[in-house]
């Protein structure tokens, strides 16, 4: 008994050796998982093109950062991880976070009226709180929807003069009956910054966050302005890349103003998880999904949202703007963040999708990767017909020039590819099916959407071309 209890002890000391952080065995391991995270990101930005910078951290370290493709197309310049990117709306749990801070020292409430702060904004605003600006909840209209507002918008405007933009127009709903994302919650957030602190909103981000937590490559955006490492952002037209058109930072303002370097990011994400930004109550009431009027729960909370992840809970936030798409995600149970940041807007995959990857895989559960087959046309047929998800929501299957497209209910048209004779996926998605057959017939379409663990199953209710 004690021989084998001997031989047991000696063989677990060798594993451990074996993976201790200096070992061999320990450095090809680290290697392999690193080459596999290259990997993901440069199948997404193929050299020669714009690019994306990564960065992925696990238990408070960081287990990959790298970079794909070109920072600048004109020069040549290959991106580097410690390049600067303008995030768009991730800039949003900036400004929600700072509306944390002025809470906590008794400068505001987030149950505040925002005509406490606002005194000139219409009287409807009486019914909208600060809370309803921070979930997306006020029924606002957002400016960014206004068409010929988004046409002139290379010119700087004043916070009075944005404001202008929207405020006259009626509410879409009754404030905390629904949820819609409207960036002019958050560009009136970025005025009642400014009325309490007595800062610009700018100022107070770089004096009061950046600086304070050693951000030292972020950024309120310029377009005059000297800054280090700043990558160029790209557009596609007509097949062909393209200068991003010009953008006055002005009128983002507090909802995508922001520009950074995933190291910040990842720093940021530490600090504020940390406790070294806003107290635990005030983060807990950021990330919690905000409870609808009707008892019904958005999936966002102040600046961060909840997505699933290989059925793993995440809170993020997307960004888009002019030249540049972005995604930083965190995942606290598993204490798993990962930020792409692209000066790529033409690009044929989204940051989001090779965010959720390189999660995926450092939680040890990658998603699936799926291979093209050839199907006769005759099999892509069978498949052919209406299903039914609910009552008011189909998802169509049709078949042309020997391909197969599925369309649900107000989306698009999308062209899906075979895995196997039953099997299908999306290009650049994480998103697949596979068709239920029984007795030789098709019954249904089980969709997994996102690469979800569950399938959403919609019923065969009417077949063939």
């Amino acid at each position: 008994m004690l021989r084998r209890l001997s031989a047991t002890f000696f063989s677990c000391l060798l594993i451990i050796a074996a993976y201790a952080p200096g070992s061999a065995w320990a450095q090809a391991a680290t290697a392999e998982a690193t080459g596999q995270y290259a990997a993901i990101l440069e199948a997404g930005y193929p050299a020669g093109e714009p690019g994306a910078a990564a960065l992925l951290a696990r238990g408070g370290e960081v287990i990959f950062l790298g970079a794909a493709g070109l920072a600048d197309l004109e020069l040549g310049v290959s991106l580097e991880p410690d390049m600067v990117f303008e995030i768009g709306s991730i800039t949003k749990q900036f400004t929600a976070a700072a509306i944390m801070m002025l809470a906590e020292e008794g400068e505001l409430s987030v149950d505040d009226p925002i005509t406490r702060h606002l005194p000139d904004y219409p009287s409807y605003g009486d019914d909208v709180t600060i809370e309803h600006l921070l979930t997306h909840t006020s029924g606002i209209f957002s400016y960014t929807d206004i068409p010929e507002y988004m046409q002139e918008v290379c010119t700087d405007e004043s916070v009075d003069e944005l404001i202008g933009a929207f405020k006259e127009r009626p509410v879409l709903f009754q404030p905390g009956e629904r949820w819609a994302y409207s960036n002019s919650n958050y560009v009136l957030l970025g005025a009642i910054i400014e009325r309490v602190s007595e800062m610009s909103y700018a100022k107070f981000v770089e004096g009061r966050i950046f600086e304070p937590l050693g951000l030292d490559n972020s950024y309120y955006g310029s377009n005059r302005r000297i800054i280090p490492r700043r990558s160029s952002g790209y557009d596609r037209d007509d097949g062909r890349y393209v200068n991003a058109p010009c953008l006055s930072f002005s009128l983002p303002y507090a909802a995508g103003s922001l520009m950074m370097s995933v190291e910040d990011m990842y720093r940021w994400n530490r600090a504020l998880y940390g406790g070294d930004v806003v107290s635990r109550a005030s983060l807990e009431r950021m990330i919690a999904p905000y409870v609808l009027a009707n008892g019904d729960t958005s999936s966002y909370g102040y600046g961060l949202g909840q997505r699933d992840i290989r059925g793993h809970r995440a809170i993020g936030h997307g960004g888009g703007i002019f030249g540049f798409v972005t995604d930083a995600v965190y995942l606290p149970d598993d204490d798993v963040f990962v930020a792409v940041f692209s000066n790529n807007t033409g690009a044929a995959v989204n940051p989001s999708l090779i965010a959720s990857k390189l999660a995926a895989a450092a939680i040890g559960d990658p998603y699936p990767e799926f291979t093209e087959i050839t199907l006769d046309e005759s099999v892509l047929r069978r498949y052919a017909g209406v299903y039914q998800i609910d009552e008011n929501t189909q998802r169509v299957v049709t078949v042309e020039n020997g391909a197969l497209y599925t369309q649900r209910t107000g989306g698009g048209r999308n062209r899906a590819y075979p895995g196997s004779e039953t099997h299908f996926f999306y290009r650049h998605s994480l998103s697949h099916f596979e068709f239920e057959i029984e007795d030789g017939e098709v019954k249904a379409m089980l969709m997994y959407q996102g690469g979800a663990s569950r399938a959403e199953r919609a019923v065969r209710v009417a077949g063939g071309e």
